[in-house]
């Protein structure tokens, strides 16, 4: 992702910003699609993961659908060319505005999260003559085993219907005559990377497949959900991941009957690894017990370490850069270059004593205005920036 060029035009930029790889993100795209595409699978992409504007360009391009958590989503899905009957509209909370935006823009379906939900989009579809494809989230009590902030398929957790409100599902949906169930819905958390997790939601889904036709509804589409995690210490070397592994075990396990589609919602595992946020050091302090790299991003610019205590590699570009140039120059200077590797406390500037991108990092020695990178930013780095303590908004750069 960072070779000398790139290094040194980040020289010329000012920090922080976002950088996105474009070719790797296509390339990850790529490998998606053929993946899902040797067994016919439906993608849609969780948007929530990250709306940069050259990021949905390229997804969209490859002809998956849009997964959605917004009113906001998934009028910009649409207006960013994703086809409106490949968009569906999930979410625990959806209010008025946001179920009448998705009727009006009439698509695919609805992930439906409770019985209150049902009648309520059935209402105001009545009220605009309108039929609404509909989709129960059920939640299947399967644990994700990531961890228990991004865990969504419990019994505790608030996401789904369980599965002793099913037979209100069922009398629910014969009555309300303005709406068109379509299947059923999964999601059990997100950054899985055991892929047993999913054959046991394989068993679960083909148990309430089966619920629903002993009761005479037709499940015409098995959205299983996305989840699927990355490789956040390794991205060099695995910065694509596992789709075809991931899909084999759909189709190894899952009863799929003639006709019936699969869909998934991926979001992590597409944009994760293609972004990284660069920043510059603004401040070195050197104690006793701790030594502080002070950057001049902060928990404004990305958060997940801090809200989830995520880890994400940090390197110094500079020092990297500084290896790789003298290298070339002659290879009986390696024993030159061992420079002094220091454990270091890597914090933001925001003024929240939580604004620490990870403690105790081993790193070459480094020093005011050297360039860093915190890696695989691509998924739930931008989009969750925010204006606290009135910074600047974060831009963002693109490789050439």
């Amino acid at each position: 992702m960072f070779d000398t060029d790139t290094i040194s035009r980040f020289q010329q930029i000012e920090t922080p910003f976002y950088y996105y790889d474009l070719g790797l993100l296509r390339q990850t795209l790529e490998a998606c699609k053929t993946a899902s595409d040797k067994y016919g699978f439906h993608v849609h992409y969780a948007m929530k993961a990250n709306f940069n504007p050259k990021v949905l360009e390229a997804v969209q391009s490859y002809g998956f659908g849009a997964d959605c958590v917004s009113g906001n989503e998934v009028t910009t899905a649409i207006a960013n060319g994703f086809d409106k009957s490949k968009v569906v509209f999930a979410g625990v909370g959806k209010s008025d505005k946001e179920i009448n935006i998705a009727l009006d823009a009439d698509i695919f379906c609805f992930n439906v999260e409770s019985v209150q939900e049902l009648n309520i989009i059935n209402d105001l579809a009545k009220a605009k003559n309108k039929t609404a494809r509909v989709a129960i989230r059920i939640n299947p009590n399967v644990d994700a085993h990531t961890h228990h902030f991004i865990t969504t398929g419990l019994d505790e957790n608030k996401f789904g219907i369980n599965s002793w409100q099913l037979n209100d599902v069922a009398e629910t949906l014969r009555s309300c005559k303005n709406l068109q169930f379509v299947g059923i819905h999964f999601h059990i958390g997100s950054q899985i990377t055991d892929m047993e997790v999913y054959r046991s939601l394989c068993i679960r889904i083909n148990e309430m497949q089966q619920w629903f036709e002993d009761r005479g509804f037709q499940v015409k589409v098995l959205n299983t959900g996305g989840g699927l995690g990355v490789d956040y210490h390794n991205p060099d070397t695995n910065n694509i991941p596992d789709f075809e592994s991931y899909f084999k075990v759909f189709k190894d396990f899952l009863h799929i009957k003639p006709g019936q589609e699969v869909h998934f919602e991926l979001g992590r595992a597409l944009v994760a690894q293609s972004a990284a946020l660069v920043s510059r050091v603004l401040y070195v302090k050197m104690g006793q017990k701790k030594n502080f790299l002070i950057l001049d991003a902060g928990m404004t610019e990305l958060i997940r370490p801090m809200l989830y205590q995520a880890y994400q590699k940090i390197e110094n570009l500079s020092r990297k850069s500084e290896d790789r140039s003298q290298k070339s120059e002659s290879e009986s200077q390696i024993s030159n270059l061992k420079c002094q590797i220091l454990k270091y406390d890597v914090v933001g500037p925001i003024c929240e004593s939580t604004d620490c991108f990870q403690k105790d990092v081993e790193l070459p020695e480094s020093f005011r205005g050297d360039i860093f990178a915190i890696r695989t930013a691509g998924a739930y780095g931008e989009v969750m920036a925010s204006r606290y303590n009135l910074r600047d908004a974060i831009q963002s750069v693109y490789s050439e």
